[in-house]
């Protein structure tokens, strides 16, 4: 087995536990919800990321000695609960949107159900995982759609914690980067890498034209050479020199952007490297992305404002009881009625409307005692946009690794198509669409 993941958790939700095994309540049937109350940042529309990882790390999710070991020294559960959580196995069902798919305010993006111990104790593992890769698959898309037919570099392990620097770049490429510099990204997730040299590599050489000719003999004159680490014409002059007019890259670090773009790109075409590649990098955003867009610019890396969300480290997502099971053994609809932090009780079906294959309402059916959920059938100008992940316990392996990453892009790339015009503005706004609630059967 895997490291445990069963202490990724606040100490209140293993508290409840202990409270609920003493008065009977711990195995009362319960649905939760995650969702987010708005977009951040004025954004348009949201993107879902995490939820391979998420499965992934639920299937670890166990008490072993140690973690039993520490929750007794510590003081924090009783013996009957400790005894509990020692054969812990989620057994209830997940649905949700699938990784990649887009949201808005209040669509119901995970569901899960189970015994009320079964499920709360999942609230913070949930939070954590899609609260961050959403917040960067969300930035991500953005700078994606800014960079249009630009090729997309992740470059920001050094500005993350080591964990949440796989994440991101995960995240990242699911919502349309092409690569990511983070090899331990590309181990574990199959995302393509990428990578030459930094600064260093030239101070490191006697002169500039010692670094390139080592750079070139190690890696080819299909490499990127980094230009500007003295001065940048005389960089593009020394690198063509070395590396001939057939040379890949250069790639520009500083400077006003747009205007030191034109000028390498003109030097370059007067040196009959034509053909030569100019990516930039430094500490660009979706709005430094897209006012490259008239720019002599092939590809783009990205670093701090991708793995920080550009701004939003946090989607801002909730989980909240929506359902219980009633004293008759049926279901009875909860919600928070707080001013501004409610939520709607009961289960939901969500479906994303077309018409003419662009998406103009996301549409959430609320069940009417839980016996008539609409399907696709109902709504056949919709996409339905929940999937089973979790079946009594059982996971769909479909959604975790290398391949549901892979299949997690790829549906993130045609879901983006169905969005109208408006969804693609970088200012903000509100959502794309509009959410709509409605009780089943109306």
């Amino acid at each position: 087995m895997s490291a445990s993941t069963a202490l990724l958790t606040d100490r209140y939700e293993l508290t409840m536990i202990d409270a609920a095994l003493r008065d009977g309540t711990a195995s009362r049937r319960c649905m939760f919800e995650l969702f987010a109350r708005r977009l951040s940042g004025g954004r348009r529309f949201g993107v879902v990321a995490g939820t391979g990882r998420l499965l992934s790390l639920l299937r670890d999710f166990r008490f072993g000695d140690d973690e039993l070991r520490y929750l007794r020294d510590e003081n924090v559960v009783s013996r009957e609960t400790l005894a509990y959580l020692e054969g812990y196995r989620f057994t209830g069902s997940i649905t949700g949107y699938r990784e990649g798919e887009l949201y808005f305010p209040g669509s119901p993006i995970l569901t899960v159900e189970g015994t009320f111990a079964d499920a709360v104790i999942l609230e913070t593992l949930a939070l954590s995982v899609l609260n961050h890769d959403s917040a960067v698959a969300t930035a991500a898309a953005r700078m994606s759609i800014a960079a249009g037919e630009r090729p997309l570099a992740e470059m920001g392990a050094r500005r993350a914690a080591e964990d949440s620097a796989v994440a991101a770049a995960r995240a990242a490429y699911i919502a349309g980067f092409g690569a990511t510099s983070n090899l331990e990204a590309g181990r574990r997730w199959g995302i393509p890498t990428m990578g030459t040299a930094a600064h260093s590599w030239t101070l490191l050489h006697d002169s500039e034209e010692d670094a390139f000719r080592a750079q070139i003999d190690a890696l080819g004159s299909d490499t990127t050479l980094l230009v500007d680490t003295y001065d940048i014409e005389t960089g593009v002059e020394t690198a063509i020199r070395i590396g001939g007019t057939a040379l890949g890259g250069v790639r520009i670090d500083s400077g006003d952007l747009p205007i030191v773009a034109a000028e390498v790109r003109a030097q370059l075409d007067r040196l009959g490297a034509t053909g030569t590649r100019i990516t930039v990098t430094s500490d660009l955003d979706e709005y430094a992305i897209a006012a490259l867009a008239a720019s002599p610019v092939d590809a783009y890396g990205v670093g701090t404002s991708v793995v920080t969300g550009s701004g939003y480290p946090t989607a801002g997502m909730v989980y909240k009881l929506v359902a219980r099971q009633g004293g008759d053994g049926g279901w009875v609809a909860v919600a928070k009625k707080a001013q501004d932090k409610g939520s709607q009780g009961g289960l939901k079906t969500a479906f994303r409307r077309l018409e003419r294959g662009v998406a103009f309402e996301e549409r959430v059916e609320i069940a009417d005692g839980f016996e008539q959920a609409p399907t696709a059938a109902d709504y056949p100008d919709a996409r339905a946009l929940q999937v089973p992940l979790v079946v009594d316990g059982e996971i769909d392996t479909a959604h975790e690794g290398p391949g549901g990453v892979a299949a997690a892009r790829a549906h993130h790339l045609r879901v983006r198509e169905e969005m109208p015009i408006r969804a693609l503005a970088l200012s903000k706004s509100d959502p794309a669409i509009p959410t709509v609630f409605v009780d089943a059967g109306d």
